[in-house]
């Protein structure tokens, strides 16, 4: 685990997360900020829109840009869900928001080119993390100057993780002790397994408010001011 000044820990300069909320992945809902999500993964088009820019086949992706197609997909073979063509009688790509990008068309035509390699969906260029099935809220409070942020952050992220979301609030974060309950926090575990339970499924089944209760992580100023 290299070191930043006195600090322990990822040199963040270079730290990649591996989660991403639906609603991060909302935020990006435009063709020259164009992310989607399928089958469990994010992947960031903004590249493809770019390359495509004014290309009639780019609107079928462009209206569904921020949102979750894994409808789109098989999740056997991880390709486009197929249908039996009605014209030609023949097994292609089920496309209901009309053709996009790399999808062949439905008859021979002399300006269509192959040339492009893989189809935009296959492999992982594109690829930037994970979609979080799972998210949950997480107060952190910063006992140096009472400030209070509530992070919205995925179950399965490490406490380096959750610090990484909290950056653009305080620079100086992983300058702090980070404490629940009155005891260290293991940075490498998710807040699960530091002992701080998701009671969401509790407070469903007592039909009580959720957001009544969120669990408070409590910072305690260290002497290092390490900047990531």
């Amino acid at each position: 685990m290299p070191s930043r000044g006195l600090v322990a820990g990822p040199n963040f300069e270079y730290f990649q997360r591996r989660y991403f909320t639906p609603a991060e992945v909302a935020q990006h809902n435009q063709p020259e900020d164009l992310w989607v999500s399928y089958l469990g993964n994010v992947y960031n088009l903004t590249p493809l829109a770019q390359e495509y820019k004014g290309d009639l086949l780019l609107k079928p992706i462009v209206e569904v840009a921020g949102q979750d197609i894994s409808h789109w997909f098989d999740p056997k073979t991880r390709d486009i869900r197929k249908h039996i063509d009605p014209l030609t009688g023949s097994l292609r790509y089920r496309t209901p928001r009309g053709r996009f990008l790399h999808v062949p068309p439905q008859l021979p035509r002399s300006d269509w080119a192959n040339d492009f390699g893989k189809p935009w969906w296959q492999g992982s260029r594109y690829e930037v993390g994970r979609l979080s099935a799972k998210t949950r809220n997480i107060r952190i409070i910063n006992t140096l100057t009472s400030q209070e942020h509530t992070l919205e952050v995925g179950a399965l992220e490490s406490m380096w993780e959750i610090l990484h979301r909290y950056l653009p609030y305080n620079a100086h974060a992983a300058s702090y002790t980070w404490k629940y309950d009155g005891k260290n926090l293991n940075m490498d575990y998710t807040l699960e397994e530091n002992g701080i339970q998701d009671q969401q499924e509790e407070f469903d089944y007592l039909n009580m408010d959720s957001t009544l209760y969120t669990p408070a992580v409590l910072l305690y100023f260290n002497d290092d001011l390490t900047e990531l």
